[in-house]
């Protein structure tokens, strides 16, 4: 399931980079290009916000909640 998820994410994720950011844009460099995608990722993805679909844990809370259960099994 969390497999699951988390490629839904990164499908959700990359388009609303490509038509919020990068669709109608051409640039001069690759590096250009990834210092725009990263300025866009850690803007838009706020690992402290809480998340309704994470029973109102941050991102950051939720994934030591996950790797915390791993560690138990």
């Amino acid at each position: 399931m969390v497999t699951a998820m988390t490629t839904l994410w990164q499908r959700v994720s990359f388009s609303y980079l490509k038509r919020e950011r990068i669709k109608r844009k051409i640039y001069a460099t690759r590096e250009d290009a990834q210092r725009d995608v990263f300025d866009y990722i850690e803007m838009f993805y706020n690992p402290k916000r809480r998340h309704s679909h994470a029973n109102g844990m941050s991102p950051l809370d939720y994934e030591k909640q996950y790797f915390m259960r791993l560690g138990a099994v």
